[in-house]
């Protein structure tokens, strides 16, 4: 799957990208039919903790997912935004199945 990643307000480093790739590739042994993702990382310019905001766009056949979490770290919100996305695939391929 082709991943575009954008940071805003920050250089991201090479290691939050290889992770950020791999999360996503599981993602693909829930629905094989996923065309690309767009990931963008950005840091609020606040004084809390929780300040940097992760959201993926998942292009598939027929629709998109989106999803925005707000965390402590980038990883954090990777995982996070990655486990929401696995519930809605399941929920899509179900749904795709009894219509066939």
């Amino acid at each position: 799957m082709k991943v575009n990643l954008q940071s805003v307000n920050f250089n991201v480093d090479q290691k939050l990208v290889d992770f950020t790739q791999a999360k996503l590739d599981k993602l693909e042994t829930h629905f094989n039919r996923i065309i690309h993702a767009d990931v963008f990382l950005k840091v609020m310019n606040t004084s809390g903790k929780e300040n940097k905001i992760t959201e993926i766009l998942l292009s598939v056949p027929g629709d998109e997912f989106m999803i925005k979490k707000i965390n402590k770290s980038f990883e954090e919100g990777v995982d996070e935004c990655v486990s929401s996305l696995e519930r809605q695939l399941k929920k899509r391929k179900e749904k795709l199945n009894t219509h066939f």
